[in-house]
């Protein structure tokens, strides 16, 4: 009995045996592509050079502590790894903090303003990365209103209330049928100008690019996800609805608790694909001054004047981020279909 149960199961994970003729079949495809594109790469006019870009992802900064008064080194006091080196003047004191085996002063040196009382050097991250981190940020917070925006959306474009019924299609209609750079421009230098100048009004302060370059993000995947979330709605049984209501819920509540959980399993697919659609369209957000990686990556070139690694760089970067966000949801999505 068990012999035969162990053979059910070998023959149930079988491969064809053409599995290993097309694995290799594909692998000899990939190969090719890659040898291709070398061979392309050799046989233009260019002069690669990889070894200028790595201080664009991390560099190793000299820090100067400098003094800003005329006077004596009063004391340096150690604190384990640090000190704390005290300048007295003819009318003030000035303390700098560094770290101790940095400083190039000893007590009663006569020091003067602009003189270097400390140096020492310190990783920091370079524009791509701060350009990543920039673009990772936006396109999450984006993301999250996004969605916000296309459940109620999605849930107007089925109401049968005309106001928000009409007001959801002429959204989704207005949004779905203009470029996003227009949008992103319209956001900044009209709404925003409205907003700022609102928010100066009452004293408060201007709000950053980087809001104005979320909002219009977020309305842009919204009207798109307003339409996945109507459809996987839609797909959702009529029945299961009077089912709900007949138990005594309301409206509200059988949407909340058995249509959309079972419409988010349909539409995880399609949503996958607009955020990783949302991801690259924030490149885009560089026109209003926000410095996301491709942002960086121009002014990276201008810098560097190594164009071809620079972009295949930022290639591999929007590839790690899409593949890393695809990946996430399909385990996801697997995870959602067993339950």
């Amino acid at each position: 009995m068990k012999a035969m149960q162990k053979s059910n199961d070998q023959s149930r994970f079988a491969k064809p045996a053409s599995y290993k003729f097309w694995v290799g079949a594909f692998w000899l495809l990939v190969l090719l592509v890659a040898g291709g594109f070398y061979y392309a790469t050799q046989k233009i006019a260019y002069t690669w050079r990889w070894n200028r870009v790595p201080i664009y992802f991390a560099y190793n900064d000299t820090i100067e502590i400098i003094s800003d008064i005329d006077g004596k080194v009063e004391s340096i006091t150690k604190s384990g790894k640090d000190a704390l080196i005290t300048v007295r003047g003819a009318e003030e004191k000035e303390s700098y903090a560094v770290p101790a085996d940095s400083k190039m002063v000893d007590e009663g040196y006569y020091v003067y303003a602009g003189e270097t009382l400390a140096s020492y050097t310190q990783w920091k991250p370079g524009l791509m990365v701060v350009g990543l981190w920039i673009t990772l940020k936006v396109s999450v917070i984006a993301t999250i209103f996004g969605i916000i925006i296309g459940i109620i959306g999605g849930i107007s474009r089925i109401s049968a209330n005309p106001a928000l019924k009409w007001s959801a299609i002429v959204y989704v209609e207005i949004i779905r049928g203009s470029p996003l750079m227009v949008q992103i421009i319209l956001w900044y230098f009209v709404l925003g100008t409205v907003i700022n100048d609102l928010l100066a009004a009452y004293g408060l302060g201007r709000l950053p690019a980087f809001w104005y370059g979320v909002a219009s993000l977020a309305c842009f995947a919204g009207a798109y996800v307003t339409e996945i979330v109507r459809a996987g709605i839609q797909s959702i049984h009529r029945g299961q609805t009077e089912a709900a209501r007949s138990l005594g819920m309301s409206y509200a509540q059988s949407m909340i608790h058995v249509i959309l959980p079972q419409a988010l399993r349909r539409i995880l697919p399609p949503l996958a694909g607009q955020f990783i659609s949302l991801i690259k369209d924030s490149s885009l957000l560089g026109i209003i001054a926000i410095r996301e990686v491709t942002k960086a990556a121009r002014e990276v070139v201008t810098a560097s004047l190594q164009p071809f690694e620079v972009y295949l760089l930022l290639l591999v970067l929007y590839l790690v981020l899409t593949f890393s966000l695809s990946m996430v949801l399909q385990r996801l999505e697997k995870r959602m279909a067993v339950s």
